[in-house]
């Protein structure tokens, strides 16, 4: 039959309902990331595709083939908050530019918030890992392939600290410092054999606004309380090691970054008697610490004012070329983009409410379909 001008015919439903699921995909695979999240709503069908790993697998080709500087799916900075558990956790999509929501009701989380309070520690490749304390446990899951695996504490009662996700050519790692004890051990767990690792003798002293170890090169490493220094914890062999390079003059606080292949940031405040007059950015470059850039002036007031000084609230992380600074009593981030040599602020979640003053945690998120837990 013709189409009448200006207007495209009607499909009819039972061939639309007869397309090979595999042809279908094929078609859907060529929508805008946008577009395609919009379809969820609208069927069943759709909406299981998010978890289809063939599917996910034609969507990555053909936003690659399109677009090769992209990456095929968006990557977010989540938010999290002790008041936000048992619902949701806002994530800030950085490609689009716009806030979404992480519902546990719409995900493989559901079945442990209904049962338990669950905390997110820490995110890595794709990974999220989160606490099961009423489980005595950790849940280590990729939300994007609909995968989990729950890792059991290695005692109990065990109380931890400075849990880092670190991601590995294989699999993963989880560190973590046992703390509550005489004295403190380190704990590796490794998910190519499903098992923890002990490692006693710990002596390093660490700063106690640690938030995470930084990760580079098989090393995980941590700032000391003044005088400031860097240790390195050896993944493989277990062993410490300090390092004998330099640090700038006039720090008054000391955080670490790595952009995941082998590039090592200092973000650093300068001043004296424990004030901070000004923040700054170096990059590791052989054995110096080499200027990157200077925060501009009125936006370290801010920073400084929102954190009162109290620097162990601050802390960093990497973010797609971008540099994260932010402050446990603070909902916004300021971050630096490395391409641009700009420094901005990310303004706070819209739905947050203004009440809550304490406690915000952020964390890189990416999404990676072939990521195994």
């Amino acid at each position: 039959m013709a189409a009448k001008a200006g207007k495209w015919p009607e499909m009819d439903p039972l061939i639309w309902s007869r397309l090979p699921e595999e042809l279908l995909e094929h078609v859907l695979s060529f929508l805008p990331l946008k577009t395609f999240f919009n379809l969820l709503c609208t069927c069943k069908h759709f909406k299981s595709l998010i978890y289809s790993p063939s599917y996910l697998a034609k969507y990555s080709r053909s936003a690659s083939s399109s677009s090769p500087s992209s990456p095929a799916f968006s990557s977010f900075l989540l938010l999290s908050h002790p008041q936000f558990y048992h619902h949701r956790l806002p994530l800030y999509d950085s490609v689009l530019g716009n806030w979404r929501n992480l519902s546990f009701t719409r995900s493989i989380l559901l079945p442990y918030a209904a049962a338990t309070t669950i905390t997110l520690l820490s995110a890595a490749n794709g990974l999220l890992c989160f606490s099961l304390p009423n489980s005595s446990s950790f849940l280590v899951c990729n939300l994007l392939a609909g995968s989990s695996r729950v890792v059991k504490f290695p005692g109990y009662p065990f109380a931890f600290e400075m849990l880092t996700l670190v991601p590995t050519p294989n699999g993963y790692k989880i560190f973590m410092i046992a703390s509550g004890f005489s004295s403190r051990t380190v704990w590796v767990y490794d998910s190519r054999v499903h098992s923890w690792r002990e490692f006693q003798d710990f002596d390093p002293i660490l700063s106690d606004n640690c938030h995470q170890g930084v990760y580079s090169n098989g090393v995980l490493y941590f700032c000391t309380p003044e005088p400031f220094s860097i240790l390195g914890f050896v993944l493989e062999s277990g062993k410490w090691e300090r390092s004998g390079i330099e640090l700038p003059g006039e720090l008054t606080f000391v955080k670490l970054v790595s952009n995941g292949d082998g590039k090592l940031y200092l973000v650093g405040g300068i001043g004296r008697n424990g004030i901070s007059k000004s923040l700054k950015l170096w990059e590791l470059e052989g054995e110096n610490w080499v200027l990157v850039e200077s925060v501009p002036e009125f936006m370290c007031q801010k920073l400084f004012s929102v954190c009162y000084h109290n620097y162990e609230h601050v802390y960093c992380f990497w973010h797609q070329e971008t540099i994260c600074v932010c402050c446990y009593t603070w909902p916004e981030i300021l971050y630096y983009k490395i391409g641009r040599r700009t420094w901005h602020w990310l303004p706070k979640c819209p739905s947050l409410p203004d009440k809550w003053s304490c406690g915000f945690r952020w964390f890189s998120f990416v999404p990676e379909l072939y990521v195994q837990v």
